[in-house]
């Protein structure tokens, strides 16, 4: 049975995945995934669960990918950039907080040239040189990745949201390929950072094919963070009368994770908690060890409208925190302030 090979020796083939796949909405194979799952990532992590500080600091981006409601050519966004000023105040409420490790996370934004993106970087570790940062800001160079790691940037976080040529190109326009984007996560990967792939669930034309297609793929590059979420419609896109992903797959997908990568970074994530109230909560009981609270402004937070009916837009960071804090604790989980890096073999 392939649950049996994946259980044994976190391993799957195309064939295997898409195998694997079928059995989405057994409820007796995903308690056992989940099951699995679970021992895994208290083998590795203990029921930690990590932190991240998001700080989404610009809402400017040249793409025009087809999902995405921050896209270029959507007139009706209202665009707003941080300074390096509301950065760090940002970063400065968020270690009073407890956090351990920031996320700058935006649209791809000439404005933020490498000069300024390395005097950000510099100055949020040398004010914090105890906390992680890690970096979401998409396709660059491999020049312009070696200077961020110089500065001091430790993670990288870039989607490649699918692995299939056909089905990446259904969701990008042609300025965009998954050559590059894969080319990227290589590049980061030689760097020594600490990176982050990772898909959306349920994309318009995803199939279990496509999805097996990830799967091998990370086997391939093997990262050390994985995101994954539900995929949600923005009323401003070419997708937006769509279905939303499934939450059961979803979690599906997370416990299959785990078992793949035992010491993965794997986050419940924003998403998830979108679709289900307790979205989040289900994620860490099927794997994940990582939550990601928004320190941005709170003015400018529904501006960064990647989709739909985002939770958490009203909320200042220490109600966020705190409101994480105890649907973790209900899910028998701890919330720490650590760093919390990858568990290295």
């Amino acid at each position: 049975m392939v649950i049996d090979k994946l259980i044994q020796f976190h391993r799957l083939s195309f064939s295997e995945a898409v195998e694997l796949l079928a059995y989405t909405g057994d409820a007796e194979a995903t308690e056992r995934l989940g099951a699995e799952a679970l021992k895994l990532r208290r083998m590795y992590y203990g029921d930690k669960v990590y932190t991240r500080g998001l700080i989404e600091f610009t809402n400017y981006c040249k793409n025009n990918c087809y999902y995405c409601g921050i896209r270029r050519d959507n007139k009706n966004a209202v665009r707003y950039r941080l300074t390096a000023e509301e950065i760090l105040d940002c970063c400065d409420n968020g270690y009073e907080l407890g956090f351990r490790t920031f996320v700058l996370q935006g649209g791809e934004d000439p404005y933020y040239t490498d000069d300024r993106m390395v005097e950000i970087i510099e100055k949020i570790k040398g004010r914090y040189p105890d906390c992680a940062l890690t970096l979401s800001i998409g396709e660059k160079s491999y020049e312009t990745y070696r200077r961020f790691r110089e500065a001091g940037a430790d993670r990288y976080l870039l989607r490649h949201e699918t692995a299939d040529d056909a089905h990446y190109r259904s969701l990008h326009p042609e300025t965009m390929s998954l050559a590059a984007r894969k080319q990227c996560l290589y590049d980061l990967k030689s760097l020594g950072f600490q990176v982050g792939a990772g898909f959306m669930v349920g994309s318009p034309g995803q199939t279990r094919e496509t999805l097996a297609e990830d799967l091998v793929f990370l086997q391939e590059l093997n990262p050390q963070m994985i995101g994954i979420g539900p995929f949600i419609p923005h009323h401003e896109t070419r997708f937006a009368d769509q279905p939303a992903g499934s939450v059961e797959l979803t979690l599906f997908l997370l416990a299959v994770l785990r078992i793949l990568f035992p010491r993965v970074l794997l986050p419940a994530t924003t998403a998830l908690g979108t679709l289900d109230p307790r979205g989040r909560e289900k994620g860490l009981a099927m794997g994940a060890n990582v939550v990601m609270p928004n320190l941005s402004p709170v003015k400018n937070r529904k501006q960064y409208d990647l989709y739909d009916n985002k939770i958490c837009t009203g909320e200042e960071a220490a109600e966020c925190r705190g409101c994480l804090e105890r649907r973790v604790a209900s899910a028998g989980f701890q919330l720490v302030g650590e760093r919390g890096d990858y568990a290295e073999g």
